[in-house]
């Protein structure tokens, strides 16, 4: 090889290595000038915020809520809500936990189990039976819910009922005692969706249904009380007071169907433990209040 070949050879080389050099220092330098480019900007989205990366359970933040609404309350509160159509639920019981008396929230679901025994037998409600079950519902009449009790068989003919609705803690109560049934918020729940028709395994037939939520929509102003306080619109729903004798103290109850923003909700509050029936009221609609929003996202 000639003395000038191996010159150019030499320059090239070099020329090479230079070139290499300056782009590794260009690299380094463009990314640290320009720190929102390329492989910088991948990194950056490779670590979500705290927002992208923290989903709040709605059982968690229902809890923080009622919580809140039930401040200085020295008795029970439970509470279960649905957005009926997008599906999102939420349950809550206070420490103490247990079951709760239903009070005459129980007469809907002694109308439901009256409904039942009426569709085995292939028949409708006689005249007397839908006079007794207007009484009940609308007017929460208890010698019409006293008649319907026994004519379902009291609370074996009950139970068997809830059995077939899928309410796996709800027990009738005692002899004549249907406002003593035991009941939790999600067994609640569980019996207005079978009434309006939420979810797979419905029990109850269209007619049916669409019986007990009329009857539900029509109840006497002085008792629209209690969850219908959670919605901006008609409400169906039942509600349950009774002074307890052995304590003196209130359980007050509401189940029903609200609606906000015209998006239907199922919720059921039981309570005990209240001074007077007023506070047990507020109580109530408190936390009916605050669980909706967590359910439909408004929270």
């Amino acid at each position: 090889m000639s003395r000038r070949a191996r010159r150019v050879r030499r320059r090239r080389f070099h020329v090479a290595a230079a070139l290499v050099v300056a782009l590794a220092a260009g690299a380094t330098v463009g990314a640290k000038a320009w720190p929102h480019t390329g492989a910088t900007a991948l990194v950056s989205h490779a670590s979500p915020t705290p927002e992208e990366s923290t989903t709040v359970d709605p059982d968690t933040e229902l809890a923080e809520a009622v919580k809140k609404a039930a401040a200085g309350h020295d008795g029970g509160v439970s509470v279960a809500v649905l957005d009926a159509a997008g599906g999102t639920s939420a349950s809550y019981a206070s420490e103490d936990g247990g079951t709760y008396d239903t009070a005459s929230i129980v007469k809907v679901d002694v109308l439901a189990a009256l409904l039942l025994r009426a569709a085995d037998e292939g028949r409708s409600l006689t005249a007397q039976e839908r006079t007794y079950a207007a009484a009940m519902i609308e007017r929460s009449d208890n010698d019409a819910t006293t008649a319907v009790w026994d004519e379902i068989g009291r609370a074996d003919g009950l139970d068997a009922a809830n059995e077939r609705l899928g309410l796996t803690r709800t027990s009738g109560g005692e002899g004549a005692l249907w406002g003593l049934t035991q009941t939790t918020a999600a067994d609640q729940l569980t019996l207005l969706k079978q009434v309006f028709g939420v979810g797979d395994d419905l029990v109850l037939g269209a007619d049916a249904r669409a019986y007990v939520q009329g009857l539900m929509g029509n109840v006497e102003s002085d008792q629209a009380w209690g969850v219908s306080a959670a919605g901006d619109g008609a409400a169906a729903l039942k509600n349950g007071w009774l002074k307890r004798s052995t304590t003196g103290l209130w359980v007050i109850n509401s189940v029903g169907r609200v609606t906000v923003d015209g998006r239907s909700y199922l919720v059921a509050v039981v309570s005990r433990g209240s001074a007077t029936k007023e506070a047990g009221v507020d109580l109530v609609e408190a936390v009916a209040k605050a669980a909706v929003p967590v359910v439909s996202g408004a929270a």
